[in-house]
């Protein structure tokens, strides 16, 4: 089995060349269901019916995982009996009969203004890693990046003198203006931490973890668990989260929709078009609860 997952690493990076985000979810997601059917007694990948793959996926339902984490789910299972199926590792596809479940789109939850700024006040300044903290903290919701684009980020993509961000990836490019309060921080990081923390006088990434090396995803998302619990947000808030009340904030306070897709990357409007539901649901709770006829 474990040479199994080993060729479909290989597969999934040099046949189907997936992103490192969707290889690290089909891997993740593939390993737990081995985990959960190897505590029911079933290691032999030919051994595996169609019901073991539906009783897994009612499972991730029961202990509360999304819709669209079931969607994902079901697209990995699907993906990797393929692979077994078509390179002769098993004899039956019993994902084959698996329907993907309908997509239904959630509104992504979002921090309110007074917790950004609660979470953004939380890392001290008075030391070398609550600088780069506070740095990576105000960057991230001064720009509503992905993490990915965060910890990928080089010393010459960020232009402090005139603010901008320059964020390049595979298929296209975008400038993101950043707040003098963002300006300001991450200035201080770069002229007095940065050069402290890193390992490597050449090193070309923006933020290195404590021992010096490039700072990772997992190191991140360590960063903001941490701050959100010390500031007592009563929410499970991840990087996305921020990029979310980014948007969010934005819409609410006037912005162009087309104008938060530019600067969020996505390549369809449509993508963009959930935080309208953000903004409509909070001003429908709001005249809710104080119209005095709408009660």
């Amino acid at each position: 089995m474990k040479s199994n997952i080993k060729d479909f690493q290989t597969y999934l990076k040099e046949i189907k060349k997936c992103s490192d985000n969707t290889f690290d979810a089909y891997i993740s997601d593939v390993e737990h269901f081995l985990k959960y059917c190897a505590e029911k007694g079933i290691e032999d990948p030919n051994e595996f019916k169609s019901k073991d793959i539906s009783e897994y996926l009612d499972y991730i339902v029961s202990i509360g995982k999304s819709a669209s984490t079931k969607t994902r789910i079901t697209a990995s299972l699907r993906c990797y009996f393929k692979y077994l199926y078509n390179n002769g590792f098993i004899s039956e596809n019993c994902a084959q009969s698996i329907k993907n479940p309908r997509s239904v789109r959630s509104i992504p939850e979002v921090l309110t203004s007074n917790e950004v700024l609660s979470l953004l006040a939380q890392p001290s300044t008075t030391d070398f890693k609550g600088m780069r903290d506070k740095a990576m903290l105000e960057l991230l919701y001064a720009t509503g990046i992905k993490v990915t684009e965060l910890i990928e980020l080089n010393l010459n993509d960020i232009n402090l003198q005139i603010g901008i961000l320059h964020i390049k990836s595979e298929h296209h490019e975008r400038i993101v203006p950043i707040y003098q309060t963002a300006v300001k921080h991450i200035s201080e990081y770069i002229n007095i931490a940065r050069p402290v923390l890193i390992s490597d006088a050449n090193e070309k990434k923006l933020f290195s973890n404590y021992n010096g090396k490039p700072m990772s995803r997992q190191g991140f998302w360590k960063i903001i668990k941490y701050y959100s619990k010390k500031a007592g947000i009563d929410k499970d808030i991840t990087p996305q989260t921020v990029r979310h009340s980014f948007a969010a904030h934005l819409l609410e306070n006037g912005a162009e929709l087309v104008d938060i897709k530019d600067m969020l990357g996505h390549t369809d409007i449509s993508s963009t078009q959930v935080y309208t539901q953000i903004v409509k649901s909070k001003y429908l709770q709001s005249y809710t609860k104080f119209h005095p006829l709408a009660k």
